[in-house]
């Protein structure tokens, strides 16, 4: 088997990297962080591309906030290196960052258009146009009747469309977004994730904390996939999904499934409804037949492209895929 690189999905992590041979926005190898006599991260190597739009995902404990925070020098990694445009982050180049934490930061004792003019300047914008900016994405989200109400009278909801409108009203380099839709309905949803997707393409570089799979396959060109400190799986969504069985089959049945060298199961419901991943070579016709054969009932039996979904139920469990 091929040593694993950048470009193939990995179970054990991808090799260090060279971050002289490309110019990547952002180059973790070999990360290793210790606290005291516990390691949470194990030499851990990944880069972010520039312009890509990176899926940095992770069951909470699994690493990801602690990788965060050494990247942006918050933590003193315990070996490795975290660079971003080819040195150490460096907070007197902040402008070209904008990062939306999970736990939000603003300061709730006043108007929401105050705010977020107070963060325009330090952006380096006018106040002039920190308001004309502010009161356009105001409108934009529906909240421009709030401008003038404090941020505490918001709702959490509201005060993350907020905390979004503050991260990227400079249009930075590169993004990072830590659970940017928690807690959102499906129309908020999709327009948080509309507005992330025009920041793509303008051209910003955008790490994505996140558990919504579906947001993860709409949006992102690699991931990677963290527990424990490791690397579980890492390369583009199509190469992740390959690697865990690229095609599924969802199956309605009447009894169960027998055990069978084509596939393995991923999901079930009782033992009415199953989603099979199919190993490699296996032909989901001769599947179908095998299991008409067999006299389970099919009642339905559908071929599709593993989702990334359930590729995190295994690694993680149902449980950890709950997290929000």
């Amino acid at each position: 088997m091929a040593s694993p690189n950048a470009s193939q999905p990995v179970t054990g992590g991808p090799p260090p990297i060279d971050a002289s041979a490309t110019a990547p926005t952002v180059v973790v190898d070999q990360f290793r962080m210790d606290f005291g006599d516990r390691t949470v991260i194990r030499d851990l190597s990944f880069t972010v591309e520039r312009g890509e739009t990176f899926g940095f995902l992770g069951a909470n404990g699994s690493g990801k906030t602690t990788t965060l925070r050494a990247l942006l020098g918050i933590y003193e990694p315990t070996a490795g290196r975290l660079l971003v445009d080819g040195q150490r982050f460096n907070p007197s180049r902040s402008q070209l960052l904008g990062y939306l934490p999970e736990e939000r930061g603003l300061y709730k004792k006043e108007p929401v258009i105050d705010v977020m003019v107070y963060f325009g300047r330090l952006k380096g914008l006018s106040a002039a146009a920190a308001r004309q900016w502010s009161m356009s994405y105001l409108e934009r989200v529906g909240l421009a009747d709030q401008a003038k109400l404090r941020v505490d009278k918001c709702s959490g909801g509201q005060q993350q469309k907020i905390q979004l409108g503050v991260t990227i009203m400079n249009q930075p380099e590169l993004l990072i977004l830590d659970e940017p839709t928690k807690g959102f309905d499906p129309v908020n949803r999709r327009l948080l994730m509309d507005i992330i997707g025009e920041q793509r393409q303008a051209g910003a570089t955008i790490i994505l904390v996140t558990h919504q799979m579906e947001e993860v396959e709409r949006l992102c060109d690699r991931v990677l996939l963290l527990k424990d400190g490791l690397a579980r799986a890492y390369g583009s969504v199509t190469e992740v999904q390959e690697a865990f069985g690229g095609t599924t089959v969802k199956v309605a049945h009447r009894a169960p499934l027998p055990a069978s060298p084509d596939y393995r199961l991923v999901a079930a419901e009782g033992d009415t409804y199953s989603e099979l991943a199919l190993n490699p070579g296996a032909d989901p016709a001769r599947v179908l037949a095998r299991l008409v054969e067999e006299g389970v009932g099919v009642s339905s039996f559908t071929p599709s492209r593993r989702s990334m979904d359930s590729i995190f139920v295994e690694i993680y469990g149902a449980a950890a895929a709950q997290e929000d």
